[in-house]
Parts: structure tokens; C-alpha cells; sequence
């Protein structure tokens, strides 16, 4: 972390990581990616993960992506970004800092595919809000997308509206989520152009989508979503036990922070930094 990251990441609601993962852990998840049954239908499970793509257009989408091969732990705590997430949405100086995974998406986009735009902070929800005050910061929920391929011009890049996370109007042209607006044209929208092993760092409240890809080929991502230890699952997925006890401890706790207290077991720790 810098003066300079705190800067840009409150002027615009981003930031770029460049070559976030090394080549050798690039290769690992890809090799996954490479696995993963194109055919599985929307519900059907692939080890601990679930198909459940947002739209038709969206194209393949795995929930719980974490769960379904081990290359995927490895980003839970990644040194690229894990000090960034807590520093913006880990409840730093408070009595319960660290963070939560919310979500983890495998993506796979073809040629068409595109994602609707949505967020922005005009009548945001908590959940994705962007916060600053008494010196912290206290954002609701960081997302990471970490690019597996080159994502160029014509590649399906993701866009956003820099500094829309702190906008007290609706844009007026955005459209409605509902309805799978494209972003390619949006006023105020640029693409983050990412090379493979790169990562977007961004506030949800930030808004955002993914442009329509017109190349041939493959756009591959993974989607990691921070917010505080207090938070949910979205979907109300839970993770397998007996897997949650293989990981090692740093990583078991930023997806399970708060464990279950059951009637006569003893008073739990308050949670500690994660």
C-alpha cells in the first residue's frame, strides 16, 4: 500500500495490479479452467462449485469457484492484493477487523457475451457502498478480478464510470440492470484493459459491467469478493467441513470468520485480524 493507492483508489474507485500472480499459478488455474465440463447445466454442482450464471449472455459462471480445485485457495490470502482488501474493507482500527469472502466466480466468456451494467453510489446498498471517514476506510465490499487470458480491446474488457462509487445522481443513460444494458457505450465508461496474471481491484459500489466481446476465443476471469467479518454469503452457500479443516488456518477463517456457537459449547473468541 501506498499514498499514491489511497489516492487513486478514493479518486476513482480502482486500481490496476500488475502481474499479480506469477506465471507458474496462472498456469495451474487455467489448467482448471480447462477442466471445468462446458456442459454442466445452470444448477448442476462441479466438485464445491455451482453453475449459476446471472444472465444467457453472461456465459459460464461458477460459483464457489474457491471449493472446486486446489489452485483456487491460493488466492484467498494472495500477497497481491490481501493487504489491500483489508486495508479498504477490513474494518481496520475497529474491534472486529478482517475480512470475508463473499463470493468466488469462475468466468468464461465468449464472443457476444457481455455483462449488464449496474452499482454506482447514487442509492447504493451498504453492502457495496464506499465509505472514508475519521482517517479509515470502510467500504463494504472490494472485488478482485484477476484476468487468466489477455483482456484488450475486442476481448470483453471490464468497464467503469471512475468515481461513480461517490455519485449522488443516477446516471441518466445507464439504463436498468434488468433489462442487461450494455455498457460499450456508456458515457463516463473505460475499459480496464488487463494482461493475464493482472488484477482489477475496485469498490463494488463502483459502476461497472463487461463489454461486449466481439473477438474469438475465451475471456477468463475469477471474481473474489471482500467485505467485513460480520458479512454474508449472498447465496447462502456453506462450504464442506471436512474441506474448511484441510486449509490452513488464515485462509479457513477469511471464508468461515465467525463459526457456528451451538448451545452448551464455551464462549467464542472475539474475531482477531484476518
Amino acid at each position: 500500500m501506498s499514498e499514491l493507492d489511497d489516492f487513486m483508489f478514493d479518486l476513482n474507485g480502482y486500481l490496476i495490479l500488475e502481474n499479480a500472480v506469477d506465471q507458474d499459478l496462472l498456469a495451474r488455474l487455467n489448467a482448471e479452467f480447462d477442466a471445468f465440463p462446458r456442459d454442466l447445466a445452470r444448477g448442476e454442482w462441479y466438485r464445491g462449485g455451482q453453475r449459476r450464471d446471472y444472465t444467457p449472455e453472461t456465459g459460464f459462471e461458477l460459483h464457489q469457484a474457491v471449493a472446486a480445485g486446489r489452485p483456487f485457495e491460493e488466492l484467498i490470502d494472495h500477497p497481491s492484493w490481501f493487504e489491500l482488501v483489508k486495508h479498504y474493507a477490513g474494518e481496520e482500527d475497529s474491534y472486529i477487523p478482517g475480512v470475508f469472502i463473499d463470493e468466488t466466480i469462475a468466468s468464461i466468456r465468449e464472443s457476444g457475451g457481455h455483462h449488464p451494467v449496474h452499482s454506482g453510489g447514487y442509492r447504493t446498498a451498504l453492502r457495496c457502498g464506499y465509505r472514508y471517514d475519521h482517517g479509515v476506510f470502510r467500504c463494504g465490499q472490494v472485488n478482485i478480478i484477476l484476468a487468466l487470458t489477455d483482456i484488450g480491446p475486442g476481448d470483453g474488457a471490464t468497464m467503469v464510470v471512475p468515481g461513480s462509487h461517490k455519485s449522488n445522481f443516477k446516471h441518466p443513460l445507464a439504463g436498468d440492470y434488468a433489462a442487461g444494458d450494455r455498457m460499450d457505450t456508456l458515457p463516463g465508461a473505460i475499459p480496464a484493459y488487463l494482461n493475464k496474471g493482472d488484477a482489477l481491484l475496485f469498490v463494488d459500489g463502483l459502476m461497472h459491467g463487461g463489454s461486449t466481446r466481439t473477438n474469438p476465443g475465451e475471456r477468463r476471469v475469477l471474481i473474489y469478493r471482500y467485505g467485513p467479518v460480520w458479512a454474508g454469503s449472498r447465496y447462502g452457500y456453506a462450504y464442506d467441513d471436512a474441506w474448511l479443516k484441510e486449509l490452513p488456518e488464515r485462509r479457513r477463517t477469511v471464508l468461515y470468520p465467525v463459526p457456528r456457537v451451538h448451545v452448551g459449547d464455551p464462549c467464542p473468541e472475539e474475531p482477531g485480524d484476518r
